[in-house]
Parts: C-alpha cells; sequence; structure tokens
C-alpha cells in the first residue's frame, strides 16, 4: 500500500495493518480476530431465536385464519409474502457468506459452504478477498462483479414491501432499521456509499459478522411486519366485555350566550363504524331496550365521538339526554342511554386593585383579576388609554401594572378558549402621580419651633409622606438653606440629604427668635425628579 495516490481512508488501513502485522509477531492478533468469532456466534444465536419468534408468530396466523376465515385471509395472505421475501433474502447473504469462505479457505466452489463457521477460518484477517467480492475492482465504483450492490438492491426493495405490507395507520409505528443510505466518513473526509463504508478493506471475520448482522435485522423487521398484520386482524373485533355510554363537555359551568359543548362516545368504540347519537327524552320502560322518543335531534359524529353543541340563551340547571346506537357485529342494533347536566350564568369578571381604586405612575400597582367560570390561567388582560402595560406577578390571577403616562385607563379582560379568544369586559382606573412627600429638619415638617440645639444637632433634609399606600423611598438630591446673621441674609446649597460644613457654621449662630429657611428641596421621585415643600423653623 505505499505507492498510487491512495486516499486518507486507504492510508489509514495501511497503518492499520502494519500495526496487525507487528501484533501477528507479538502473537496478540489471535487474539483480537477470536472476539469476532463471539460475536458472530452470538448473532447466529440471535437468528435462531428469531425464527422461533416468527414461528409462534404464524402459528397465531394460521388459528386466526380457522377461526374467522373472511377476516383473517388478506393479512395472512401478506404474512405469507414477507415470510417468503425474508427468506429469500436470507439466503442470498448465506450463499454470499458461503462464496466468501470458500474463497478465503482456498476450497473448491462445489463443496457445500452454508454450514461452516468463522470459527473453523484459518485466514480471517484476510480483507483482499471480501473487499474484491464485495465492491469489486474498483472499490469506490463498484461494477458488475459486485456482489455488495445487488445485496444493497435487495435490502432497499425488501424493507419497501415490508412498510407497504402494513395499514397505513400503523406505519409510523415501525421501525425497520435496514437502514442502506450514505454515510459520512471522517477517515476519508467525505460522504461514502453504505457498501463502501461496510466492506472497504474490511477483514473476513468482521465481514462475516456484518453479514450474520444484516440476517438479524431482516428477521427483526419480519417479526415486526407479522406482528402488525396480527395486531390488524384483532383490533377489527368488536367484542367488549363493558360498554358505556360517556359525556365529556368542555366545562359544566357556562355563561349566558356562550356555546355549550360536548363529546358523547361509548367508552369501547369499533373503528371500523361510527355509532349514532341522537339527543332527546329516553324512553326507558324497557331497561334491555331504551329507545328515544320520537326521532331526536341527530349529533355530528367522528371517529367514534358525537360531537354536541348548543348555543346557550337561559341561566339555570340545564339538563339533556339521549341514545348511543351501536351496531354489533351480527348487525343488531344495541341503545346506551346517557344523560348530563350543567349550568348556565351570567357572564362575569373582577379586577380589584390590591391597594385602591387607582394606579400610580412609576410604582407596581398590583391588581387580581379572575373571570367567573375560567381558570386563571386562561385569563388575557390588556391594558389601553395610558402608557404602560399588565404583566404577570407570578401567580395566577395576579398582575402588576406599570404605568409611566396618563390620567386615566382601562384594564380590557379576554379569556382563551378553544375556538380563540373571548372578550368579557373592561374596567376603567384614575391614573395619578404619587404624592410628594414634605422635607423634614430637626424632626419637624412645614412651620415649627426649634431649639438651637436641636438645631444645631440635625443631620439634614429627610423627605416624608406618612399614611401613603405604598411603601417608597424619595432619595434627596439637594436642597438649599438661608437665614440672618447680623442683619445679613445667607444661604447655602447642599447636594444629598446631609448638611454641609457651611450649614454647620449657620446654624451655630442661630439665636433666639430668629429663622431657618429649608428650600429647594429636590427629590428623585418614580417618574424622575421633583421639587417638593420646605419647612421654616423659628429658634425657641
Amino acid at each position: 500500500m505505499s505507492g498510487g495516490n491512495l486516499s486518507p481512508r486507504q492510508k489509514m488501513i495501511g497503518m492499520m495493518y502494519l500495526v496487525l502485522t507487528a501484533l501477528l509477531a507479538l502473537n496478540v492478533s489471535k487474539e483480537i480476530l477470536n472476539a469476532f468469532v463471539i460475536v458472530e456466534n452470538g448473532l447466529n444465536a440471535t437468528n435462531d431465536n428469531f425464527d422461533g419468534k416468527n414461528g409462534v408468530l404464524y402459528a397465531k396466523f394460521e388459528k386466526a385464519l380457522v377461526d374467522n376465515n373472511k377476516k383473517a385471509k388478506p393479512f395472512y395472505d401478506k404474512a405469507q409474502v414477507v415470510k417468503k421475501n425474508a427468506k429469500d433474502l436470507c439466503k442470498m447473504v448465506d450463499d454470499i457468506r458461503s462464496d466468501l469462505y470458500l474463497q478465503v479457505q482456498g476450497l473448491p466452489s462445489k463443496q457445500v459452504a452454508d454450514t461452516f463457521k468463522l470459527k473453523q477460518l484459518d485466514s480471517k484477517d484476510n480483507y483482499d478477498i471480501p473487499t474484491h467480492y464485495m465492491l469489486g475492482a474498483d472499490p469506490e465504483v463498484p461494477g458488475a462483479d459486485a456482489h455488495s450492490i445487488p445485496l444493497k438492491n435487495a435490502l432497499i426493495k425488501y424493507k419497501k414491501d415490508l412498510t407497504e405490507m402494513v395499514p397505513e395507520k400503523e406505519r409510523k409505528n415501525l421501525k425497520l432499521g435496514l437502514n442502506t443510505d450514505d454515510v459520512y466518513s471522517y477517515s476519508d473526509e467525505k460522504k461514502v456509499t453504505w457498501q463502501f463504508n461496510n466492506f472497504d478493506h474490511t477483514t473476513m471475520a468482521a465481514t462475516m459478522c456484518l453479514l450474520a448482522g444484516i440476517k438479524n435485522d431482516v428477521k427483526n423487521a419480519e417479526s415486526d411486519v407479522v406482528q402488525a398484520l396480527l395486531k390488524a386482524v384483532t383490533a377489527e373485533d368488536f367484542s367488549f366485555d363493558k360498554v358505556e355510554a360517556k359525556v365529556v363537555s368542555e366545562s359544566d359551568y357556562v355563561n349566558v350566550g356562550d356555546e355549550y359543548k360536548a363529546e358523547i362516545f361509548v367508552s369501547a368504540h369499533n373503528s371500523a363504524q361510527d355509532p349514532e347519537v341522537l339527543i332527546g327524552q329516553v324512553n326507558t320502560s324497557d331497561p334491555k331496550h331504551p329507545k328515544i322518543v320520537g326521532s331526536g335531534e341527530k349529533v355530528n359524529v367522528s371517529e367514534g365521538v358525537g360531537n354536541y353543541v348548543v348555543k346557550t340563551s337561559a341561566q339555570g340547571d340545564q339538563e339533556y339526554s339521549g341514545v348511543i346506537n351501536v351496531k354489533g357485529p351480527n348487525g343488531d342494533i344495541t341503545a346506551y342511554p346517557f344523560s348530563h347536566k350543567y349550568k348556565v350564568a351570567a357572564a362575569s369578571f373582577s379586577v380589584a386593585a390590591t391597594k385602591m381604586n387607582v394606579f400610580y405612575i412609576g410604582v407596581d400597582n398590583p391588581v387580581t383579576i379572575s373571570v367567573g367560570g375560567s381558570s386563571p390561567n386562561d385569563i388575557l388582560p390588556s391594558l389601553s388609554g395610558a402608557t404602560g402595560s399588565v404583566v404577570s406577578a407570578g401567580k395566577p390571577g395576579e398582575y402588576i401594572v406599570k404605568l409611566s403616562a396618563g390620567t386615566k385607563c382601562d384594564i380590557n379582560v379576554s379569556v382563551k378558549q378553544k375556538d380563540g379568544t373571548k372578550s368579557v369586559g373592561k374596567q376603567e382606573f384614575r391614573v395619578k402621580k404619587v404624592p410628594s412627600p414634605n422635607a423634614s429638619f430637626a424632626g419637624v415638617v412645614g412651620d415649627a419651633s426649634v431649639s438651637a440645639a436641636e438645631l444645631q444637632s440635625a443631620g439634614g433634609v429627610i423627605p416624608r409622606l406618612d399614611d401613603f399606600v405604598f411603601d417608597l423611598k424619595f432619595p434627596v438630591v439637594s436642597w438649599n438653606m438661608s437665614m440672618m446673621v447680623n442683619g445679613l441674609f445667607i444661604d447655602a446649597k447642599a447636594t444629598g440629604p446631609g448638611v454641609t460644613p457651611d450649614q454647620k457654621n449657620m446654624l451655630a449662630k442661630a439665636k433666639k427668635g430668629g429663622r431657618v429657611l429649608i428650600e429647594e428641596v429636590y427629590v428623585m421621585a418614580p417618574e424622575g425628579k421633583r421639587k417638593i415643600p420646605g419647612c421654616q423653623l423659628k429658634v425657641k
């Protein structure tokens, strides 16, 4: 493998076989190759198990044919085709295994090799003969002499034929395997064909295991399809030990003007035939043969389920009854009576502000919203008339209203239903700014008298907003202090709430009867910077 333009895969295989040669010198390769013998023995044992399992399935088909020939015959005939196709494909695989065995072992082709096992093969590490036999002279472009091509085509046809044997509604459940798609080869750094990926420079030991595995897949697919066909026979049986009428409504509590909807069916349904559902008064004088009085109202039935829809108009408790007529295997009709109650109520909803009937700008306004007859998870609130939004508070029915501008707003309430969204109403709320706090200094608010000592020990301005529903903080941005000192009016400005050194010096000069003004107080409100009322202090 040292000459010519070799692919990365061929170079890698060459290196592998150099390693194999070294292992042979160390007397290790025998144990490695014999591992394939164990794998082949396991696959052959599994194939024998599949033969036994499939034999049981075919025996069940024979019994079904005797019990009900008319029903079982179409599926039985398909099962026989599956059996023959699987047998033919397995023979094809066995013929390939036999030919390979004879060629690698150097035996004349007239000898029977289908009973020979990998364990008896001398040249388990031979890869030239299997590669040429399976892929032909050019592994990447197999010709007419490549036995892997007919095998691949047979596998594709076998899988297609099996799929078409199964009833269409059951095909989605089939997992047949037998994959013959191209695959990406990391060693070759490109996509390669199924046959190249499996048989290019593959040792005889590995090739025999691969072929045994293909037989395994063929028999496994045979088993799955025969089981599906057998299931199709019994699925059409109409034999139940208990059949009851059932009514399942979307809700037994509906609002006036809404539609009441319910599904009416028997708990054991024959998929081959829909029952007849009639609404009306039921005559049960003969309990074994209940009948509808008159012709009754016929309900639309699909896939065994009657879909009853009626427009509600009056409030209160409502009740309806009827029968489900089911045709049995012998053609006789059996009637199953039913009755059901539900309540019709006026549409109602509520939106309650947790704090009061007003929303404040810049804060989280909690609300609870409920709609009669609807789950909290189906409620869809929205806001209009002001700038803001309604968001979930994390619990069903609880929300947060956030506003940035406006004087009033509406909370609109809708609910999700199966056929879309329905509006149930709206409620108006006032929108206000958060009230301004008052500036306090030396523990007092507004006009007040304080001692000189209290003034000099004051730490700064503290905004106070008493008796408000929200616990809000108003950080002080800036403020100004002014007073008369020795006949002169002086002032000093502070940034933040604390008293500055200049302001402390001013307060030290305050005398009895003098006045200290706290003015131009700015705080940070929820909507932004805001001026609040100051205070006027008289020295005691």
